[in-house]
């Protein structure tokens, strides 16, 4: 089969390998749309980070670069494994690409995406969403009814949105601030207004990415460059501050931001993963008793969040798909476009 490969460090592949291994309780799903994610691009730019570098296989897969890449993946179910009976052939699928290893305490707790040995199809192997073919396990594997696999191939990112929005704790009719309009920080305000938050508030500089964060359902965006946030959320709060905030930038400021915006007792929930240490005072977070957190990808998110496109609750996430590419354009239209051009781009979508 066709397959896209990552060597290193702007080194990608497209060429033929063989096509993955079946064995009972997976199946097989041939990718139709896979989406090309943040940290694939810091894997292209700076890596291996997370994919195994050699020498280094990872503890479950077993594999080392090369890898597949590609771990936001949609498609119809091709082949099914014995004893599998939660989807058939044919069917449309979203693929939750968790490798884990269901023994650790975590994984036993239900914490599966905190697993000691996690790793991810598409970064850990043994397969990915940009060849024509991955395979997954039953529960992995998720129906998307008569929905299209390009917003299947939505559903990861969603999902990371929608964890972060389970662990604030915020509830219908609340406030939220949302600091950052990047691809997660816009999915993040599309979820809470799916979800029945009233008041959604997002902190962005760039022209471009103000309009999509209104478009994705934000109340109203503010920019630091231009005003106090913290003192206009609360003139906007009545003096009280947000239910909650997300931080979906990974800039000090950023994070101190949310953090003072937030009412007293009120909860910050981390999103970004942060490649440097963070600079913030943290007296403000002690004195009013306000909860920081942390989130990581997803846990059983991808059926609430199919469940919230199915009922029409969530709608219009088309809007986020900003470029559909083959796989022969991934470096060029793919890779370096979402680089070069992050404030136009949300989510390239790639043609395995």
């Amino acid at each position: 089969m066709r397959a896209t490969r990552y060597y290193g460090q702007h080194d990608i592949r497209t060429e033929e390998i063989d096509e993955p291994t079946m064995k009972p309780g997976y199946v097989k799903v041939r990718n139709e749309w896979t989406g090309i994610c943040g940290t694939d691009l810091h894997e292209y730019d700076d890596g291996p980070m997370f994919c195994p570098a050699p020498g280094h296989s990872h503890p479950l897969t077993g594999m080392q670069l090369p890898i597949v890449m590609g771990h936001e993946i949609a498609g119809v179910v091709a082949e099914v494994g014995e004893g599998v009976t939660k989807v058939k052939v044919g069917d449309r699928v979203s693929v939750e690409p968790y490798v884990v290893c269901n023994e650790c305490e975590f994984c036993i707790a239900g914490q599966y995406n905190i697993c000691t040995q996690a790793g991810f199809l598409g970064l850990s192997g043994p397969s990915g969403g940009f060849a024509e073919f991955c395979v997954a396990e039953e529960r992995r594997v998720h129906p998307l009814g008569n929905l299209s696999t390009e917003v299947g191939a939505l559903v990861e990112p969603l999902s990371v949105a929608h964890h972060a929005i389970v662990r604030s704790g915020i509830k219908a009719g609340q406030t939220a601030l949302v600091v950052g309009a990047g691809p997660i920080g816009l999915f993040v305000a599309a979820i809470l207004r799916a979800v029945g938050v009233d008041t959604v508030y997002t902190v962005e500089i760039s022209a471009i990415r103000k309009a999509k964060a209104i478009a994705a359902g934000s109340t109203l965006v503010l920019d630091p460059t231009q005003e106090n946030v913290v003192a206009r959320i609360h003139e906007l709060t009545g003096g009280r501050g947000v239910d909650a905030s997300f931080e979906a930038v990974g800039v000090s400021s950023a994070l101190q931001t949310a953090i003072d915006a937030t009412k007293s007792g009120g909860n910050v929930v981390n999103i970004s993963i942060w490649s440097h240490n963070a600079d913030i005072n943290l007296f403000g977070l002690v004195a009013r008793e306000v909860n920081l957190m942390g989130t990581l990808a997803y846990c059983n998110d991808h059926a609430p969040v199919i469940k919230l496109l199915q009922e029409g609750k969530l709608t219009n996430v088309e809007q986020f798909i900003t470029g559909r590419i083959s796989a022969t354009d991934i470096v060029e239209k793919g890779f370096k476009e979402l680089i070069n051009n992050k404030d136009e781009n949300v989510k390239i979508l790639v043609r395995p």
